[in-house]
């Protein structure tokens, strides 16, 4: 399962993007073609959140769909990236992703289980601060 929708936080577009349970690798595919058509007419610079405290650890097949889908974010402009994680299997998956990607320079991760992580997500989407 996975969302798209946009959001404004303070002077910054974001993209939300939710993905949860067991994503295989035909609906990452069909998520990277909704995401082109999001992005089809998207600001120079956004950012994006991404609520992943239900995704379960992806397949090969997904991870490298998820790899392409970071590029195209970061080819139309973003700028930087959060990322809520539901534990540190799914975090030190994505981190190897990030890195394979190109993004881990803009991209951070939060903990599902921390109270405030929704202030602290905005932070770093709107301000690029974390605390």
């Amino acid at each position: 399962m996975y969302k798209i929708e946009k959001d404004r936080v303070g002077n910054m577009d974001v993209y939300r993007l939710e993905f949860g349970g067991l994503v295989k690798a035909d609906e990452m595919e069909q998520w990277i073609a909704d995401s082109r058509s999001e992005l089809s007419n998207c600001p120079s610079q956004f950012a994006v959140a991404v609520d992943m405290h239900d995704l379960k650890p992806l397949s090969k097949d997904a991870q490298d769909k998820m790899e392409e889908g970071q590029k195209l974010y970061k080819e139309k402009g973003m700028v930087r990236s959060a990322v809520l994680v539901p534990n540190a299997l799914v975090k030190i998956q994505f981190e190897r992703i990030a890195k394979e990607s190109g993004i881990i320079e803009w991209e951070r991760y939060f903990a599902a289980d921390d109270p405030d992580w929704q202030n602290e997500m905005n932070r770093w989407v709107e301000k690029g601060v974390v605390n």
